[in-house]
């Protein structure tokens, strides 16, 4: 096994951290969290709602949107699996026009032809 950086057994590492090796090896093979599990599905609700919507809707809309579907969700954690996720609406900006040719003011003659 070639590595570029030295290999340390886990056991070194774990008494050099502070923790025990056995706990390591739990921590390594514990099944996710709860709150990791409703993460993940909620992750997966948030990118249908967001795809749905034409990629326009911010964390209140989806909010409102995920609770007319049943599922109450904080804006912050809403917030933070949009930033895991690199989720960001579209912003449109609203037409404006900036010229108004219909007017009766005296108009520059041209100079230049």
């Amino acid at each position: 096994m070639r590595l570029d950086f030295p290999y340390y057994p886990a056991k070194v590492l774990c008494r050099a951290l502070g923790v025990s090796h056995s706990g390591f090896y739990d921590w390594l093979h514990a099944k996710p969290s709860v709150r990791l599990q409703e993460d993940a599905r909620l992750k997966v609700l948030i990118t249908a709602v967001h795809r749905q919507t034409q990629e326009t809707y911010g964390v209140p809309r989806i909010k409102r949107e995920l609770a007319a579907q049943g599922h109450e969700v904080g804006r912050d954690r809403i917030r933070r699996l949009r930033q895991e996720l690199n989720l960001r609406c579209k912003q449109r900006r609203k037409f404006i026009a900036t010229t108004n040719s219909r007017h009766d003011l005296p108009v520059a003659e041209n100079l230049l032809e």
